[in-house]
């Protein structure tokens, strides 16, 4: 009996969400097949935060971003359209 393992060839990638770019203007965000533009202006809690700190995002759930080193978690739904969710408050 062989015992040997061997790897499997690489498939899809398996990251379900990426931070792609950082512009001077906000942030361009990879989830699933689709691409988001972050501006700062909607999403002000991104323009002073690090590189490291903007692009450790993780996914919670079916459709919640989370930046734990930030504490902020979005839902796809204010990415898609942030003028149906006016900001609460302010960072």
């Amino acid at each position: 009996m062989n015992t040997a393992m061997k790897s499997k060839r690489p498939g899809k990638a398996t990251s379900l969400v990426e931070v792609t770019a950082v512009t001077q203007h906000g942030l361009w965000l990879l989830a699933g097949e689709n691409e988001y533009f972050l501006s700062f202006k909607a999403f002000p809690w991104f323009k002073k935060a690090t590189m490291a700190q903007i692009a450790n995002v993780v996914v919670q759930g079916l459709s919640v971003l989370h930046w734990p080193e930030i504490d902020v978690d979005l839902d796809l739904k204010r990415i898609k359209d942030p003028d149906k969710y006016p900001l609460v408050s302010v960072a």
